[in-house]
């Protein structure tokens, strides 16, 4: 009996570690905890992070990405596009790394715009989508031009992803030489006149008992 309750515990470490009060990221007015081009693709307006142009085509990808390196954990991010909706396009990086002297991060994310909402993109290393959604429920939960909401759930290989509420994505990573730790990250995608914003920005990081 000992040792069946020492199992159980075990294995409900994690989802007990869910139920503890959420980490800010992102305090509503600076960029404390972030690094990126804060110069010309991210600025702080009303409350949210907000990177790209509906005046220029954004150039190229670009990243604002968390200082801090996360492994397990249940992230909540509010986000809205706005732009030319056949190109625009942004998501929410994690357990992801800078690529030295570049632009680009690699890792997954959790895509936003065109035919990707809701989707488990793998970003700048296999670059290709993991896990797709049905379009007809992205039809029916996506708010195109106003706030929507993910939350991203990573324990061990297992990946989750919910966007407004329905899940979306429920990946097991197969390849054990995928790193489960890493940075997160903002994106806007180049190539579009298109504005992402990110706000209420909040983490539980997973950790068994």
């Amino acid at each position: 009996m000992r040792h069946l309750l020492s199992l159980a515990l075990l294995l409900t470490g994690a989802a007990l570690a869910a139920d503890d009060k959420p980490t800010p990221l992102f305090d509503g007015k600076t960029f404390d905890g972030w690094e990126g081009d804060t110069e010309k693709t991210w600025k702080i307006e009303d409350g949210a992070i907000v990177g790209g142009s509906l005046e220029t085509t954004v150039p190229r990808n670009e990243f604002l990405c968390t200082k801090k390196s996360y492994g397990d954990f249940e992230l909540k991010v509010k986000f809205k596009l706005v732009g030319d909706k056949s190109k625009a396009n942004a998501g929410v990086q994690f357990r992801t790394k800078r690529i030295p002297n570049h632009h680009e991060v690699s890792g997954y994310q959790a895509d936003v715009g065109q035919n990707y909402w809701g989707a488990l993109y793998d970003e700048s290393r296999r670059n290709k989508v993991l896990s797709q959604p049905d379009a007809k429920l992205i039809e029916e939960i996506v708010k195109l031009d106003d706030w929507n909401e993910y939350t991203i759930r990573c324990e061990g290989p297992r990946i989750q992803l919910w966007l407004n509420g329905k899940q979306t994505v429920d990946y097991p990573e197969k390849d054990e030489k995928i790193d489960r730790t890493g940075i997160i990250g903002l994106q806007i995608h180049g190539g579009a006149k298109a504005k992402a914003y990110y706000k209420d920005i909040r983490i539980v990081e997973l950790k068994k008992e």
